[in-house]
């Protein structure tokens, strides 16, 4: 079974020269690099000759032989869990001091100041919250607020920096309160669905930092009866003091469950904080990217690139053909593209939070 698993990133890639080099064999003895290219862009031939190749490859497996995967049982039933851990040197520098600085340096966040008074205030010598304990009129409002900062609260501190997002050019304020955050508490994220609404979740994967690895789960749908059992899996990672972290997340994929949970009638609080990576990966990489798609971040910033990765668009197909046929192989490479996403969250959200200090 190990030698199984050692010859699937080979094969992948072997299936896409044998598709090329069939398309020029009347022109070449091998594929030039043009032809490899042109093969690569025909989408609809590249990825059926790959979902071919794959169920040829994986004809004889079962979803036992997938590495990390178990069988597991919840009030709703069975679903399929694929674990893996993987070293990762995860740690978001310790800035709580940049942090206090710059909250105390707002006059705005005390109620009742806004830009005006904050710049009539610091002309006559308020420059800071602590300045203001010997103001007469918000020394009350100015201690009050110190205590936030001093607690060191991440949700404190979360909810102040956004209050100055409206104040700042940036939507990256509030990464700073990471912090005082425990990195054991993000969950990053990802779901495959079979549409964009009305469709059952497929694949939900999330990671978690345990030390020094991410270990990722993801819950499969072997059969759509399953979802139920699903959602509850994942959900058995939430609690109130989980940090969402996602890639378009808070419009598509928290959104997505809680529909989903409510169709089976399970009531689920999705509602915890929620770092939404696409808008800050935007403000930070638009004019210097040619989009900000995660391939292309992870192409341009972190030098990955991605083998037969299946586009979502081509992922309903991939799973109908493996509940047609039972065959897992049209599986396989949605479950790798769903583990690169939630894993490549984790180094996005280092490299995003340095960078909100350098704005």
């Amino acid at each position: 079974m190990s030698s199984r698993r050692q010859e699937h990133e080979a094969y992948l890639k072997k299936v896409l020269f044998s598709s090329s080099n069939s398309s020029n064999r009347s022109n070449h003895s091998n594929p030039s690099e043009k032809a490899f290219k042109k093969t690569e862009m025909d989408s609809y031939t590249y990825f059926n000759n790959l979902k071919l190749g794959l169920m040829n490859k994986y004809k004889d497996w079962n979803f036992s032989d997938i590495e990390g995967s178990k069988v597991i049982e919840n009030i709703y039933g069975e679903t399929l869990r694929i674990t893996k851990r993987k070293k990762i040197d995860f740690s978001l520098e310790n800035k709580k001091e940049a942090v206090k600085k710059e909250l105390a340096s707002n006059l705005k966040l005390i109620p009742e100041i806004g830009v005006q008074i904050e710049s009539m205030l610091k002309d006559e010598g308020y420059n800071t919250v602590y300045d203001l304990l010997n103001h007469p009129k918000y020394c009350d409002r100015a201690e009050n607020l110190i205590k936030k900062i001093e607690k060191n609260c991440f949700i404190k501190e979360f909810k102040l920096l956004k209050k100055l997002n409206k104040y700042s050019k940036s939507n990256n304020n509030t990464l700073k309160a990471l912090s005082s955050l425990d990195p054991f508490n993000l969950k990053f994220m990802d779901i495959e669905t079979l549409g964009l609404s009305s469709a059952p979740i497929i694949l939900l994967g999330i990671a978690e930092i345990k030390g020094n690895y991410i270990e990722s789960n993801q819950y499969l749908l072997r059969d759509k009866q399953e979802e139920p059992a699903l959602i509850e899996a994942y959900l058995s990672h939430i609690d109130e003091a989980s940090v969402h972290v996602t890639y378009n997340g808070a419009s598509f994929d928290i959104p997505f469950i809680k529909n989903r949970a409510r169709l089976y009638r399970r009531d689920c609080d999705l509602d915890q904080t929620h770092f939404d990576l696409m808008y800050p990966a935007r403000n930070l990489w638009k004019n210097k990217l040619p989009n900000c798609k995660l391939t292309t971040i992870e192409e341009h910033l972190f030098n990955i690139k991605r083998i037969d990765d299946v586009p979502g668009a081509y992922i309903p197909g991939y799973y109908d053909a493996y509940l047609t046929t039972k065959n897992i192989g049209p599986l396989i490479p949605i479950i790798e593209h769903n583990r690169m996403d939630i894993v490549s969250l984790a180094h996005f959200l280092m490299k995003i939070y340095e960078e909100s200090f350098n704005e």
